[in-house]
């Protein structure tokens, strides 16, 4: 049966997923890259963007699970774009002409617009729909294979109250944001869900995992 997975979703000591005050300059807000310092050092982030060089180890042990066995991805408004990415036709999100996806990908956004064709196999389509059928349209798309929950916080959130993800790895960096979108937040005793993994990295990052 096709899973629902989270990965190398980054979280905050205080449980936050993202900064305050995201923009095009800001992607992240306050926060900016501090959440994804232990990925982009990886072996895994260099070769995802033609770089050289990078970590292996412990964080690109976990990074590197993010793509087998992916046959499609659903992403929220928030990682697809800006605030206001909606009102500018010609926005084609952040990754360039070959995004880094290769599947067919759904955004969730109140204001769906035509299906965006993208060079190496990805293919962006708008939807407007709750979870549950997001997810249902998203699977059968996969052909079998799994369907990635790539965020952001409030749409893993989302997933994660309607009790659709069945892989979830989290990697709480330790900074202290104090402001900006929660994980966290009405998801008490979620735990109890999981069969729960905590591993620690020499980076000072803890990997958790929440698999049923």
């Amino acid at each position: 049966m096709s899973r629902a997975r989270v990965h190398n979703f980054s979280i905050s000591l205080d449980g936050f997923g993202t900064g305050e005050g995201l923009s095009l300059e800001a992607p992240f807000g306050h926060a900016a890259h501090r959440l994804h310092t232990w990925m982009t050092a990886t072996r895994f982030w260099a070769d995802m963007t033609g770089g050289d060089g990078g970590t292996t180890g412990v964080d690109g042990s976990f990074a590197e699970q993010h793509g087998p066995g992916i046959g499609a991805e659903v992403m929220g408004a928030g990682k697809f774009g800006p605030p206001g990415w909606q009102d500018d036709p010609e926005w084609r999100g952040w990754w360039g002409d070959d995004p880094p996806f290769h599947t067919p990908t759904y955004v969730l956004t109140h204001r769906p617009r035509p299906s965006l064709e993208m060079a190496g196999g990805t293919t962006f389509h708008f939807l407007d729909a709750p979870p549950a059928e997001a997810l249902a349209v998203a699977q059968e798309a996969a052909g079998g294979q799994d369907v990635r929950i790539g965020g952001g916080p409030t749409m893993v959130r989302d997933f994660l109250a309607a009790g659709l993800v069945d892989h979830l790895h989290l990697v709480q960096v330790p900074i202290l944001l104090g402001r900006g979108v929660r994980l966290w937040d009405g998801l008490e005793g979620l735990e109890a869900q999981y069969d729960v993994e905590v591993v620690a990295s020499p980076s000072g990052v803890t990997h958790l995992t929440f698999t049923r």
